[in-house]
């Protein structure tokens, strides 16, 4: 058979396409703010991963645009070669600083973070322990090593010691899990993980794209929202998320981050990442530290939303944080109520298998810190109708609800 030909077979994109539920590449005319221009429409944005709203920071442009000013648009070559500028380093010892760890090292993207960490440190001997929701850039980093992986089920940590007890030698082991979940909104176990790690004598690395900036104190993430930040061995981070920029980054002992930095093949062989992103993490850092309301508007808000949904009888699975599933199962429902809710200015993700398993599609939303009070009114108001007339919860638990007395023809 043609190697395209299994191209040429895929017809789902196209047949949703025909029939008007298509949900994926919707076309932006504005920047992924909480507010957003899409298909010339002004929407609501609940699926931004901006969730401190600094992509759209003046402080952050500005500093962005000089960054441009200084070095031009482009790093015009990999770390290991020409491609390492003097804003690349000045970023690097600053994450290193905020992060408490001895040293620190960029990549370009956080997906690239994470296939170059573990693909690099870990050999043929070794063992990676992953929960079984990891994040897909974990698994290819699995995939990419010549160590065996081991999934434990998802944050079950009596699974994950029948897993450690079992090893021949559990020191050549690293246990990776996400900080917080990107699809369930829900935190890894880590007190219990880092108890485990402890008691068997191997390694852990929590990949913290969507715990940087919105966790913690300080906004240094899961690790220091459970207390445990020097029992972490390797924090990955994005700076794509909370921090508003691109590029991904891993902070740790100098010996690995070395190690890593000379044998990282996404790292050796891709260009740097651009110094304007590098400038504008340098800022939206300092405004990170500096601006503690920002994590507490994205708490306070989180916490409205989901009690919201739960009056309303939606389903949002584990949620612990600023991510909040409304999980609605059937694939079609899923898509129907994505459809409606942007036709009344609300924008959020639709995820259906194989991003999650079948029978568990989902609506993905997401806030940021700079969401108006009127915004979110609208966003629950909406949500609510659309429960009611699509049947979601039980009619008894939204029939009081004063919102529905209004004109709702368009939903």
């Amino acid at each position: 058979m043609d190697v395209f030909q299994k191209c040429v077979d895929f017809k789902r994109v196209e047949l949703a396409k025909t029939t008007g539920w298509y949900p994926y590449y919707q076309v932006l005319q504005s920047g992924g703010d909480h507010e957003a221009i899409i298909n010339h429409v002004e929407t609501v944005m609940i699926g931004s991963l901006n969730y401190l709203g600094l992509a759209q920071d003046p402080r952050v442009k500005e500093a962005a645009i000089q960054a441009i000013e200084e070095y031009g648009s482009g790093s015009s070559g990999s770390r290991l070669l020409n491609g390492t500028l003097e804003v690349h380093e000045r970023l690097e010892h600053r994450l290193a600083r905020f992060f408490r760890k001895p040293a620190c090292q960029l990549f370009s993207t956080g997906f690239d973070a994470n296939q170059a960490i573990i693909a690099s440190i870990i050999g043929r001997h070794d063992v990676i322990v992953i929960d079984r929701l990891d994040h897909a850039s974990i698994i290819d980093g699995c995939r990419l090593s010549f160590g065996k992986t081991i999934k434990f089920d998802h944050n079950d940590m009596n699974d994950l010691e029948r897993i450690l007890s079992s090893l021949i030698k559990p020191s050549n082991a690293l246990i990776v899990v996400d900080g917080v979940f990107s699809m369930g909104g829900d935190l890894a176990n880590l007190p219990e993980i880092v108890r485990l790690k402890k008691k068997y004598g191997c390694r852990l690395m929590v990949d913290d794209a969507h715990g940087v900036g919105t966790l913690g104190i300080n906004g240094r993430g899961t690790a220091e929202h459970f207390g445990v930040e020097e029992d972490v061995d390797l924090i990955m981070g994005s700076l794509s998320k909370a921090v508003g920029s691109i590029g991904g980054f891993v902070v740790g002992p100098e010996p690995v981050i070395n190690f890593i930095r000379h044998h990282a093949r996404p790292l050796i062989f891709t260009v740097s990442a651009p110094p304007s992103a590098m400038a504008s993490a340098l800022a939206a850092l300092d405004i990170i530290e500096s601006e503690p309301w920002r994590r507490n508007r994205l708490w306070d808000i989180s916490t409205r939303m989901r009690s919201a949904f739960h009056e309303m009888g939606l389903n949002t699975g584990p949620s612990q944080s600023h991510i909040i599933p409304l999980v609605i199962e059937d694939e079609m429902t899923t898509l129907m109520f994505w459809r409606r809710l942007l036709d009344n200015g609300i924008y959020a993700n639709p995820v259906v298998s194989p991003a999650v398993p079948p029978g568990k599609s989902l609506i993905r939303t997401s806030y940021m810190s700079t969401h108006t009070e009127d915004e979110l009114d609208r966003v629950v108001k909406a949500v609510r109708i659309l429960v009611k007339r699509m049947g979601l919860a039980p009619m008894s638990e939204l029939q009081e609800a004063p919102e529905l007395a209004m004109s709702s023809a368009s939903l």
